[in-house]
């Protein structure tokens, strides 16, 4: 009996001494906030925080909602006539640039339904409209008038419509199809040459950003911006002194290593988000798997405005087959195409019209590959 009593006052002891410790606990963490708080208010009373500012009043407190309804139905009036101001303008300029975007387009086209168009044409009629333009030529003959003897005609619908021009061209003159496959021959190997070219320095350039290869880069900038009518001459010397002269080879040579491909690629690749490479080389990929399976296909629209940029450029050239290639049977079909005389006027602008086909074909095929192609590779 005298044990459970004891044992009972033992409870009623510890019960009492957990509740003085919270109460103590309680006290103490009351007092602490209380001087941090005092320790905060003198802080911020040093700093002047309380320094009492100024009512400022709006001119909306002196209005009743009557009259701040007016003013915002007026305000709303105001910011509608300015929007609606804004928009007559762009517009208007709108229009203005549509125009004259169109009136451009116009006359780039002009001349190739002129061209078309007029290959229809008699012999006799294009003399009778044309005439005058040939005989005012220097070097038509010693006689031969300086200005325009009479106003030339430009018509586009021909009076009587043949092709004598385009039997003559295809089936009674050899010469048209033996410089149609000389301008493949030239140029298909240039663009394919050009490519594999630009596709390895490209990459080289675009992983391996060191200060020689920068230097190298920036010479290849600076041949880009030269005319080809300087690199003319010393690539005439080179290829007499490689005795490659007057043949295909003085052609194709220069144009594989052109620099203007490799500068279009260089900027096409440095996009390529470097997360894409370093998660291939951590999965083991080697360089050449970097290459062929990541840059080659993400730079897929870069090659085909490339591979069409180059085929019209090479396609229309004229001066490195005339200095390089002295023999008349291996001169591709620009150059027959410029020393057609007087008496071939007809077969002119049926050989012309001929000669648009391939560029114009390949333009349209690739068009949507062009323009993504410049506008990702950052030219202006």
């Amino acid at each position: 009996m005298d044990k459970d009593i004891k044992d009972t006052r033992s409870d009623d002891e510890i019960i009492a001494t957990k509740f003085v410790r919270r109460s103590d606990k309680n006290v103490s963490m009351k007092a602490t906030s209380d001087l941090q708080e005092r320790r905060l208010q003198a802080q911020m009373a040093r700093r002047k925080v309380f320094v009492s500012s100024e009512k400022f009043s709006s001119i909306f407190d002196s209005m009743t909602q009557e009259e701040k309804n007016a003013y915002f139905d007026k305000e709303r009036r105001r910011a509608k006539g300015v929007l609606r101001r804004r928009t007559i303008g762009r517009n208007i300029w709108t229009g203005v640039g549509v125009v004259i975007a169109s009136i451009a387009a116009i006359i780039a086209i002009l001349p190739l339904f002129f061209t078309f168009l007029n290959s229809f044409m008699t012999s006799a009629e294009i003399n009778d409209n044309y005439g005058m333009v040939f005989q005012s030529l220097s070097g038509h003959s010693d006689s031969a008038a300086k200005y325009l003897s009479s106003t030339p005609v430009l018509k586009l619908i021909p009076e009587q419509v043949t092709i004598e021009q385009y039997k003559t061209l295809m089936f009674m003159s050899p010469t048209y199809l033996l410089k149609f496959w000389n301008s493949i021959i030239l140029v298909v190997p240039i663009v394919i040459g050009q490519m594999l070219v630009a596709c390895l320095a490209a990459y080289s350039f675009s992983r391996y950003r060191r200060k020689r290869r920068e230097i190298l880069f920036f010479s290849y900038i600076i041949l880009m911006l030269m005319p080809f009518q300087v690199t003319l001459v010393p690539n005439y010397i080179v290829a007499e002194k490689l005795g490659i002269l007057d043949s295909i080879w003085a052609i194709i040579l220069p144009g594989v290593f052109s620099t203007f491909s490799v500068f279009l690629l260089a900027k096409y690749m440095r996009q390529i988000p470097s997360s894409y490479i370093e998660a291939a080389k951590l999965d083991g990929a080697s360089e050449w798997q970097i290459f062929t399976r990541i840059a080659i296909p993400m730079c897929k629209s870069a090659l085909y405005a490339m591979s069409i940029l180059l085929f019209i450029d090479y396609w229309n050239m004229v001066e490195q087959p005339l200095v390089l290639l002295t023999s008349v049977d291996k001169q591709p079909l620009s150059v027959f195409l410029s020393q057609v005389n007087e008496a071939e006027i007809g077969i002119a602008f049926a050989a012309s019209a001929l000669y648009m086909i391939p560029p114009i074909l390949i333009f349209l095929y690739g068009e949507e590959y062009l323009v993504e192609g410049i506008s990702r590779s950052g030219i202006k």
